[in-house]
């Protein structure tokens, strides 16, 4: 079992507050993602529950036990760190065994473990070799085999893909996210990429400055963001933000429309504009296009369409799908 709650959680450093009062849940194996920009107390609210951080206030409880005065290695959590902390004198497979040898299980239990965790993780043919021989990832699975054969109630990844090229990175996320599906374990995940929490998270908490903006699935965020911080923060490309007449036109200080919600014609539309850069990717392509009064508003729109730098474009937002905000950034 692994269901994580914090009640009224703080923590404080002297008079600097990083994270005011939290109350959240997480059920028994939930994928959920910390996120939010660098400085926003992802990491710190990962740690506290991890008991490498004191608590200023609240209390932390796993499966109905507080543990909020406990030491880490009484939580039955296992942490995976940015950096993979690998012994670069053992093989993988002593490595992965470590935990199990520290805790004085026997060899026979060993060995069946760090076989079934290597299994899992494609790791068998490089059970011999040492962390230097091994690629990022490799050497990152190697990381998440060490927290798996601790049979945790839970699993903490701090920001663990940080260290990878984009397409490590990608491929990383997939493996992650298949593991979850065959351990079926509470994992709990920082980022600051908003990407990879939409991919992988079953629900995303969303942080800024140590509070708790939205909590929700990925398309509860992406659809019915809360708040303009939401709005703003969870999307690739950016949602667009408008104020001035457009807005007030609707009702709202700030409106909002996705990039795929905005229709792009060469011939007519609400609001005309210039192309600035227009992004091909094949699948689709995003178009940067320039208008008066509106600002720069990026569009995401079919593979195939035809435009250029400097073209003259008319574009036209989907009524049903625009978002809007009163002027303290709530959601209308």
């Amino acid at each position: 079992m692994g269901t994580i709650t914090l009640g009224k959680v703080s923590k404080s450093f002297g008079a600097t507050v990083i994270i005011p009062e939290i109350d959240l849940k997480i059920e028994d194996g939930e994928f959920v993602v910390f996120v939010g920009p660098s400085g926003c107390g992802k990491s710190t609210l990962l740690r506290l529950i991890a008991g490498l951080e004191d608590t200023s206030g609240g209390t932390i409880t796993i499966d109905g036990r507080d543990v909020t005065g406990e030491a880490p290695a009484r939580r039955k959590l296992a942490m995976v760190f940015q950096s993979y902390a690998l012994y670069p004198h053992m093989t993988v497979r002593n490595n992965i065994a470590f935990p199990l040898k520290m805790a004085g299980e026997e060899k026979p239990v060993i060995e069946r473990k760090v076989t079934e965790a290597a299994r899992v993780l494609n790791l068998t043919d490089y059970l011999d070799r040492r962390p230097g021989q091994l690629s990022g990832g490799q050497r990152q699975r190697v990381a998440i085999g060490r927290a798996i054969v601790r049979q945790p109630s839970a699993f903490l990844f701090d920001e663990p893909l940080s260290n990878l090229d984009a397409a490590l990175r990608g491929t990383m996320r997939l493996e992650i996210s298949e593991l979850h599906q065959q351990l079926g374990t509470t994992m709990i995940y920082v980022t600051h990429d908003q990407v990879e929490a939409m991919t992988m998270a079953d629900k995303i908490v969303v942080l800024n400055a140590g509070r708790i903006e939205q909590v929700g699935s990925p398309m509860d965020l992406y659809r019915k963001p809360r708040n303009l911080f939401v709005a703003g923060f969870i999307g690739s490309p950016k949602m667009n933000l408008i104020m001035g007449p457009e807005a007030a036109k609707r009702g709202a200080d700030t409106i909002g429309i996705r990039p795929e919600h905005l229709g792009i014609s060469t011939s007519a539309g609400d609001w005309q504009g210039k192309v600035g850069v227009a992004e091909h990717l094949g699948s689709d392509t995003f178009v940067h296009v320039h208008t008066e009064g509106l600002g720069t508003l990026n569009v995401r729109t079919d593979g195939e369409m035809a435009v250029k730098h400097g073209d003259t474009v008319f574009l036209t937002p989907d009524p049903s799908k625009v978002h809007r905000f009163a002027a303290d950034g709530r959601a209308l």
